[in-house]
């Protein structure tokens, strides 16, 4: 009887090992990770264990949403923008020891950032764009040394950077941007390479020797509330090294540094430490300057106030309102709303034989009255009174001001643009350059029809295209309509259209260093058969010189920002943006105000090679995906006709990255971009609904 009971002992043993000594699945270790993560908009739905689907039986792409799959095993997971939150939890992940790559950016995790040492193949970390917060444990990264790749920016994280962090041997990339990180840099590991950004935070202490090689923008930045200010994002430049896509941003606001932060890459010396005294003794003229601080701004808001109240009967005759999140998009122009601008006009229409009058003689235009200026020849004449007649429609505000939809009553359809910043030269400055860009004459450029001009109100009258424009049709809400997504063939043969637009521009603007100054998808409008045509082009010779440097995309260029001025190829480098976001389909600037809606976003400021914003983290996003072999990702979604493509699309990619190459001398001029897109196009020998003679 003993030996049966020594015997049911051991068989329950060995039973009891063998359940123990079972390997839990990949699917069952990713489904532990769901149970502990908020799901709401069912973005893991097909994480499941209903089916015997487990998450690597799809291949290389995997089975279940966000996985990515090798010869079975579980080597990424990527989550990101799935609104998924709840308490970060990444134990659950400890049962796929071949994990390399692991990202779950732009979601709503909260908690502290979880220790990942039990995952030694890790290679990437993107946990940028959530809500995490606390400190990081000071081992938390101790033996990772495959980790190049760290992305915590934008987050809410306390305390000291982990020295297990700077100690990694092959940590190539590190965003800690927009937390609330306290206390010295640590020593990171010499032997440079490392791209490193700590700015806005609240640091301080001497830049280590190992750290000053890094641009100073990178530690710029002291830690503020997101609503203290705005900041305009625009792509910065993007290149091409050693195979890998970069994309910088740019921010009109400069970043004054973390506090108490010194050293030679800052240019502010280190002090020895100072006593308490010292401190102390401050205190009394830091309270006095604060308290003068306050009383200039609220002396200031005052008087601004003041002007306003003078201002508001006299602007109440221009054309129309500024757009308004509470008014209605439709609207009325108030006949009477040019009293003293237009008291001589003539409700009369006629054949514009050429210029019509345009006010001219001396004396104060707001009493002698001027007109609307007819700058095409051959086109049906209306005057300012049509204009303040029509049915008007707000279509939006732009850097230069409000646009407005004009249905004349017996006419076409136009567009008229109010611009608040044209006072960049005088009367006869401006009306000569309106003659010269209504001589303009391009199947790709949207003419100026007319002007209106005066000493506080300058209006640009176009004419009205329906389909919208490039911007509308790649990033908004093209599918809840009948108009399919642009597929590749159009898309070639529109940046095509516009490469030939901007080199007539080139030819007919001589004068102008920039002679389009502001290329972007929004001022790319697609006419009849989808044929496009540039809008606002050749305006920075009349924009006040401050205004131009915030507001025009080709003073963002890499020369401007460097050098303070634009060249030749200022608009090349925005062609190049603009190829980047055809393909990519993805629009920086928006990307960065969602997340700001979200509150998952403080906005960004900087200069240089390292601006702390939404834009440059997509930057660095975009480059892993490529390091990572993953460029297939790169491309839209949402782009059809792709099939035996992706070849001519990395043509694509790399004519985009040559047009915007930072160094000017090395950056492609117009016609050889253009020449190696129609070589493209005739060497694949594109077919689609679109062919080459749809588009001149």
């Amino acid at each position: 009887m003993s030996g049966e009971a020594s015997l049911l002992a051991v068989l329950v043993c060995i039973a009891a090992a063998s359940v123990m000594a079972a390997p839990v699945s990949q699917a069952d270790v990713l489904l532990r990770f769901k149970a502990a993560t908020r799901d709401d908009a069912g973005a893991l739905s097909d994480w499941t264990s209903v089916s015997n689907a487990g998450p690597c039986l799809g291949g290389k792409e995997g089975n279940w949403t966000g996985v990515r799959c090798e010869d079975g095993k579980v080597i990424k997971l990527v989550l990101e923008s799935m609104t998924l939150s709840g308490t970060l939890d990444t134990a659950a992940l400890d049962g796929l020891p071949e994990l390399r790559s692991l990202s779950l950016m732009n979601n709503s995790f909260k908690g502290s950032v979880p220790s990942l040492r039990n995952l030694p193949r890790l290679r990437s970390v993107y946990l940028a764009y959530n809500r995490l917060s606390g400190e990081i444990a000071a081992d938390a990264f101790s033996g990772m040394d495959s980790l190049w790749a760290v992305h915590l920016e934008h987050n809410a994280i306390t305390g000291p950077i982990p020295s297990s962090l700077a100690g990694l041997p092959n940590l190539a990339e590190l965003s800690l941007q927009e937390n609330e990180f306290t206390g010295a840099l640590p020593e990171f590991r010499p032997g440079g390479g490392l791209k490193l950004n700590v700015s806005h935070n609240l640091l301080e202490g001497p830049i280590p020797a190992s750290l000053t090689s890094i641009d100073a923008s990178c530690f710029a930045g002291e830690k503020e509330r997101a609503d203290d200010y705005q900041c305009s994002l625009q792509l910065r430049c993007c290149r091409l090294l050693t195979k890998t896509l970069f994309f910088f941003s740019y921010s009109g606001r400069v970043g004054i540094g973390n506090k108490g932060l010194c050293g030679d890459a800052l240019g502010v010396p280190c002090r020895a430490n100072s006593d308490t005294s010292t401190k102390t003794s401050s205190t009394p003229l830091l309270v006095g300057i604060g308290v003068m601080v306050v009383v200039v701004v609220l002396a200031i808001a005052a008087a601004i106030f003041a002007a306003l109240r003078r201002r508001r009967p006299s602007e109440e005759y221009q054309l129309g309102r500024p757009p308004s999140s509470a008014r209605k998009k439709s609207a009325s122009l108030d006949p009477n709303c040019l009293e003293q601008g237009c008291a001589g006009s003539s409700g009369k229409r006629k054949k514009a034989g050429g210029v019509s009058g345009g006010g001219g003689g001396g004396g104060r235009e707001e009493e002698h009255g001027t007109q609307l200026v007819m700058v095409q020849e051959g086109r049906e004449r209306f005057e300012l009174q049509d204009l303040l007649r029509a049915s008007a429609e707000v279509l939006g505000g732009g850097a230069f001001g409000s646009s407005y939809k004009a249905m004349l009553l017996e006419g076409p359809t136009m567009v008229v643009k109010r611009f608040r910043e044209m006072n960049g030269v005088g009367k006869e400055e401006f009306q000569e350059h309106m003659r010269r860009l209504g001589r303009l004459s391009h199947p790709n450029l949207l003419p100026v029809v007319a002007y209106y001009y005066t000493n506080r109100e300058k209006l640009l009258v176009t004419d009205y295209i329906p389909n919208g424009s490039l911007s509308h049709l790649l990033h908004g809400n093209y599918r809840s309509s009948d108009r399919p997504a642009l597929d590749w063939a159009t898309r070639l043969q529109i940046l095509k259209a516009v490469a030939k637009g901007l080199l007539y521009l080139y030819r007919e603007l001589p004068m102008l260093t920039a002679p389009h100054g502001h290329l972007k998808s929004s001022n790319v409008l697609l006419g009849d058969a989808m044929v496009p045509l540039l809008a606002d082009y050749g305006l920075s010779p009349v924009v006040n010189p401050a205004h131009a440097s915030d507001a025009l995309v080709a003073y963002r260029s890499p020369e401007f920002l460097q050098h303070g001025r634009t060249t030749r190829k200022s608009d090349v480098w925005s062609f190049g943006i603009l190829i980047l976001e055809v393909l990519t389909g993805r629009d920086p600037e928006r990307h960065v105000q969602r997340r700001r809606r979200r509150g998952e976003s403080n906005g960004g400021s900087g200069s240089g090679s390292c601006s702390s914003n939404g834009a440059a983290e997509l930057a660095a996003w975009v480059e892993s995906l490529v390091r990572e072999e993953r460029a297939e990702e790169l491309f839209d979604g949402a782009m059809e006709g792709t099939k035996n493509t992706r070849g001519e699309m990395m043509m694509l990619f790399q004519i985009g990255l040559a047009c915007c190459e930072p160094d000017v001398g090395e950056r492609w001029d117009v016609a050889e971009a253009l020449r190696r897109i129609e070589e493209l196009i005739e060497g694949e020998g594109v077919s689609s609904a679109v062919t080459q003679g749809d588009i001149p």
